[in-house]
């Protein structure tokens, strides 16, 4: 089995379709084909199952999957192992990062590693958090720094490094806004605009409702909280988010009580050996940590 062989079949796996595949590692479609009938061949089995334009796996291809997941794990890990040996930071690192986090909380910590380490070329990917930690997971990204998650389980691991309030917000004009004191069942009983259902916010979000037996009316959702807020500031509903984006066009809704709080910090999966580059980000990250730690308050 050839290495560009079981990555065409995990590209394949991984998003249904040969030409899409072959679009993800810039491959023509026969290209693609070629690799997974050679890969087939030498199995002596049948890896996917077409009908038409369908693709699936077959149970062979179910059992190869996380087979060809790990040793891809253990050839990349073996390159950072021998790489690391020469004790220079330069090569490839593979970072996950949310949007929100990849605007408002990275660029200062990016400017000064690429200042301090110019031989490293960032692979940046934004994704959800969710995702981010799926790619974390797989071995695709070295770190990921998101919203964590409330809890992380083994061989994951999360280190917190921002607290990030998050607060009821509304258009200034909004009914919310001019009401006064308000509560949980005020709130909702307004259309809101939430993130995603399959993200960390939401279900935060959603919990505290469920505390008090109440559902939040939900007419919108998408995971960038920048349209969210757009959408907030033209009254269109309210909606929660993080502190640091609020400004003249949203306004807090003071609901007495009640505080919300989110972790942004970053992941990485404790059986894989992480680069010097990866290392080194993480000294910036802790170093960021300790800085707010040691703030004045």
């Amino acid at each position: 089995m050839d290495i560009a062989s079981l990555n065409a079949f995990i590209a394949i796996a991984e998003t249904g379709s040969f030409s899409a595949a072959g679009e993800h590692l810039h491959l023509t479609q026969p290209a693609i084909s070629k690799r997974i009938a050679s890969l087939e061949t030498q199995l002596a089995l049948r890896l996917f199952d077409r009908l038409g334009r369908a693709v699936s796996l077959t149970e062979a291809g179910r059992a190869l999957l996380p087979r060809a997941y790990r040793i891809l794990e253990v050839l990349d890990d073996t390159r950072r192992a021998l790489s690391n040996l020469s004790g220079e930071v330069s090569g490839r690192l593979t970072l996950a990062t949310s949007h929100h986090i990849g605007l408002h909380r990275l660029p200062p910590l990016l400017r000064s590693f690429t200042r301090a380490h110019p031989s490293v070329a960032l692979d940046i990917q934004f994704l959800d958090s969710e995702a981010a930690y799926e790619e974390i997971l797989h071995g695709r990204a070295e770190l990921a720094v998101i919203t964590l998650a409330p809890h992380t389980h083994a061989p994951v691991k999360a280190v917190a490094v921002w607290d990030d309030p998050l607060d009821f917000v509304a258009a200034p004009e909004h009914p919310l806004a001019r009401q006064g004191a308000i509560g949980l069942a005020d709130v909702a009983r307004h259309p809101a605009v939430f993130p995603g259902d399959n993200t960390f916010t939401h279900h935060i979000v959603s919990r505290l409702f469920a505390a008090q037996g109440l559902t939040p009316t939900i007419g919108m959702s998408t995971n960038y909280l920048e349209t969210i807020k757009m959408m907030v500031s033209i009254g269109l509903a309210w909606s929660v988010l993080p502190r640091t984006m609020l400004d003249h066009q949203v306004t807090r809704l003071p609901l007495a009580g009640i505080e919300l709080n989110r972790q942004l910090g970053y992941i990485l999966h404790t059986e894989r050996t992480l680069s010097n580059a990866a290392k080194a980000f993480m000294v910036l990250l802790d170093q960021q940590r300790t800085d707010l730690v040691d703030a004045p308050r």
